[in-house]
């Protein structure tokens, strides 16, 4: 990296590449980047001295960014090869790389927490990052989520020999890392229009253990069809939540917190109490912590770090909670897989047993939609009413005979429908929910404070 003074993104405004934007601004690089439409991401990196475009044209990328010999290329997988910038660059002889290969970087020259698997990342690695932040370790973190703590999802530290890394497993992105501690939490079959088949899948995790650096360690989840194969002088570790060498007794439910007592093969940390008090949580917290103690994080800097942790934007968010047995309740979740959609309504139930719940989701990729349409149903059964929108195609263009429909038609739930994102907002002003939970991977984000809006308009 010390041959570039600049880095050109195409993708800037994705959240991935933000926060390597604003790591290498801070070792005094020149940055500049095309993305597709502004956003309130765009305009923060802006501020912070980024120069984006939102206009393929090669002559809008500054003269900076003109050296094929000083300027490093990073691009996202999400961005086809017909885009002019690439074009440009490419023909022009600069080095272009995927944004994996710079989070690789990152992990060879530091202490890297990558954390991989089908769901839980986004969070067990915020989990880890706070923890190092809030612990006065600190650490070069790069999430997949904005972490409410911080309203970012990077966290900075000039003297931390740690990163923490959300490790994708799309585009087989995660192959580039060089993990100091490897934790896996799930390996439930993903991006099949990538790996084709769930034995591919596998071996995509399977290839990731081999990457973790000699003296390291890789935390797995157990019961995981994963084999993975670690090189010589790893150490593996398992957890869950109720087995393995890091596991959870004593839990205690009640008063909207969760408590619970950690095993791990050296102590027993009493008395952990979760900042974000719901289910799935007790999993994620057991999986950052044990990547931490393995680093020698002091266990009371874990216990209150867990304590104040406030959870990434999008994951199991509240955004009404009105106190008492039958006040309003609205939850968003980014699930876009039919086993984290299964947990967040699992959780929403645990939480608040005997009450109405409805479900509005949009489903992610058409692909995904094609490859799971039964086991998102499954899934969306176990809500009492169930809203779908279109499918929201991201990178994809649509497949004939694939839509909402088809994971429709399977819900046994007795109320069910699907609306436009348009008429949506409509169907909220003449429905009476009581418990509302938001799922999905699209842009259902933009829709929320119309949607939060309505429900509290709403008398029951």
């Amino acid at each position: 990296m010390k041959e570039f003074d600049s880095l050109y993104f195409v993708g800037a405004g994705g959240i991935g590449m933000a926060a390597l934007e604003r790591y290498f601004l801070a070792q005094g690089k020149r940055i500049a980047g095309y993305d597709r439409t502004p956003s309130d991401l765009t305009a923060a990196l802006q501020q912070e001295g980024v120069h984006i475009d939102f206009d393929e044209d090669p002559r809008l990328i500054p003269d900076y960014c003109r050296d094929p010999e000083r300027t490093l290329v990073v691009y996202t997988p999400a961005v086809p090869d017909t885009h002019k910038g690439l074009s440009y660059f490419r023909e022009a002889g600069f080095e272009v790389v995927k944004r994996a290969a710079l989070l690789g970087v990152v992990t060879a020259t530091s202490k890297g927490l990558c954390f991989a698997g089908t769901h839980g990342k986004t969070t067990t690695s915020s989990m880890a990052a706070h923890i190092l932040h809030d612990s006065g370790i600190g650490c070069n973190a790069f999430l997949g989520g904005v972490l409410r703590n911080y309203n970012s999802n990077f966290l900075l530290s000039a003297t931390s020999p740690y990163s923490v890394i959300e490790a994708d497993e799309f585009d087989r992105s995660f192959h580039h890392l060089h993990p100091y501690v490897a934790v896996v939490t799930s390996t439930d079959p993903d991006h099949l229009d990538i790996y084709g088949t769930a034995e591919n899948y596998l071996e995509g995790f399977a290839h990731f253990t081999e990457l973790i650096q000699p003296g390291g360690s890789l935390i797995v989840h157990t019961g995981l069809a994963l084999q993975p194969r670690v090189p010589d002088g790893v150490t593996t570790y398992t957890y869950s939540r109720d087995q393995g060498d890091f596991h959870a007794i004593h839990i205690r439910k009640g008063g909207g917190e969760i408590n619970f007592d950690l095993i791990t093969p050296w102590e027993t940390i009493a008395d952990i109490s979760l900042g974000v008090p719901v289910d799935i949580n007790i999993e994620n917290a057991i999986a950052a912590m044990a990547a931490c103690r393995l680093i020698d994080v002091p266990v009371e800097a874990m216990r209150k770090a867990i304590a104040s942790f406030m959870g990434p934007k999008r994951r199991f968010e509240f955004w009404i909670k009105e106190p008492g047995d039958h006040g309003k309740v609205m939850i968003d979740d980014y699930a876009h897989h039919p086993g984290e959609l299964r947990a967040s309504i699992a959780s929403v139930r645990d939480l608040y047993p005997g009450r109405r719940l409805t479900v509005i989701f949009q489903p992610h990729l058409y692909t995904r939609t094609r490859d799971f349409a039964p086991e998102f149903a499954s899934a969306l059964s176990l809500a009492d009413e169930v809203i779908l929108l279109p499918i929201y195609p991201a990178r994809e263009q649509p497949i004939p005979g694939v839509t909402s429909e088809m994971v429709l038609n399977q819900v046994t739930s007795t109320k069910k429908c699907i609306y436009s994102k348009e008429n949506l907002i409509k169907s909220i002003e003449l429905s009476n929910f009581d418990v509302l939970l938001t799922a999905g991977a699209g842009d259902i984000a933009n829709l929320l404070p119309q949607i939060c809006l309505e429900f509290k308009k709403q008398k029951h």
